[in-house]
């Protein structure tokens, strides 16, 4: 039985991912002053007992508290976060063949998606190292997060996002009191306003990776996963990828586990699926070779707004991992996650974002492959709620 540890983080120093620079922990940061690529959190991973580590007590993700770059508790900024169900699938599993299939519910985060686990972290540093302020390009979801935690933290908050995007996103914005600008375009045309509006650098810029902070919120979804299966992992695990923030946390989280002592020797980690939508699947096109990279790669809009990421930052992390943990990725039709919608609402009563109904489609068809095998464990990653995307999906209920 885990009994309350202190939570003073374990944090050393800030890496660059290309070379390995070190950075100051503690001082503001945001890419590598070297390469210009994302910095990365180290801890001292010293072999403890997980007891000795996690605050028990806290049932939200900063029950991790010692292994995030928080330095100061009275700097925490949250809503609750984490810590959010996996839910077995029986019906979906048996209807499909597969002994165990499982689903990790991220829509029941406060502001209804996985970027609150991100954007409570980096908000809470920018609090710490005294910044005014947070400014971001979102598809949506992120957005709403970074509106709400700098709420909480009197903080302001600037959002920009495509003009398209439906509008419970940008209604929860303005009700956080936001200031929000809308840009014709995808999250590429939006990162290229944040550059001119934040040309001084007066705002903390939490665009996905160009600061180390949200990296190390999303990472605790790797450690609850562990936890709550006991300290076992599953065969297969299925994430939605757009900017990969979470693919790379759940990731660098599994291999702090490992230095930790926490998973039992020998223990396989899980092949990584990274799951994007067919309208815009930048890492797929560089993953299969053809292109070099997605420099240059033009998305289109797609239902799954956070998978609309033409120029993923982490791109290179992200192709470590599935190289490192020999996994894959699979695009998505916008169709088939209309029909995943539709199957994991009717056979599971669950009303999941166009991003966790793509991971389930991605999942039947490496079975139908072969890649994935019936009697493996699959755990799919559901980002957020789908009562936002309804200007997306309204009418299409039926086949």
């Amino acid at each position: 039985m885990l009994v309350s540890a202190p939570s003073v983080s374990r944090l050393n120093a800030l890496h660059c991912s290309a070379c390995g620079t070190i950075h100051s922990a503690f001082a503001l940061q945001r890419v590598s002053a070297c390469c210009g690529v994302p910095l990365v959190a180290g801890y001292d991973l010293a072999p403890r007992p997980p007891g000795a580590v996690i605050n028990a007590a806290d049932a939200s993700m900063w029950r991790y508290g010692a292994l995030l770059p928080l330095l100061d508790e009275k700097n925490k900024v949250t809503l609750g976060e984490g810590f959010t169900p996996i839910l077995p699938l029986p019906r979906l599993g048996a209807r499909h063949g597969l002994a165990s299939l499982l689903l990790k519910d991220e829509g029941q985060n406060p502001t209804g998606s996985f970027k609150a686990r991100g954007l409570s972290m980096a908000v809470s540093k920018a609090l710490e190292l005294g910044v005014a302020g947070c400014i971001v390009p979102t598809a949506g979801n992120a957005g709403v997060a970074l509106a709400a935690y700098c709420a909480r933290a009197g903080l302001a908050a600037t959002v920009v996002m495509p003009r398209h995007t439906p509008a419970a996103f940008k209604e929860e914005c303005y009700w956080y009191g936001a200031d929000v600008e809308l840009v014709d375009g995808l999250i590429s045309d939006c990162a290229a306003r944040v550059r001119q509006l934040n040309a001084a650098g007066a705002l903390l810029d939490v665009s996905t990776l160009k600061e180390p902070y949200r990296l190390e919120g999303k990472k605790t979804m790797g450690y609850e996963i562990a936890e709550q299966l006991g300290w076992q992992l599953p065969d297969v695990l299925l994430y939605p990828a757009g900017g990969g923030t979470g693919l790379i946390g759940i990731w660098k989280a599994f291999r702090e586990m490992q230095a930790l002592g926490w998973l039992a020797p020998g223990t396989r980690l899980p092949r990584m699926v990274a799951v994007q939508a067919e309208n815009c699947c930048p890492l797929l096109e560089t993953y299969e070779g053809r292109q070099p990279n997605c420099q240059h790669y033009r998305g289109r809009p797609t239902l799954a707004n956070g998978l609309a990421v033409p120029h993923p930052l982490g791109e290179a992390l992200m192709l470590r991992v599935l190289r490192e943990s020999n996994g894959t990725v699979v695009a998505v039709s916008e169709e088939d996650m209309l029909a995943g919608m539709r199957e994991l609402g009717q056979q599971e009563g669950l009303f999941v974002a166009p991003e966790g109904a793509a991971v389930w489609m991605a999942a039947r068809r490496l079975l139908a492959s072969g890649w994935a095998r019936p009697h493996e464990q699959l755990l799919l990653l559901n980002t957020g709620s789908a009562q936002k995307y309804l200007d997306n999906v309204a009418g299409r209920s039926q086949r």
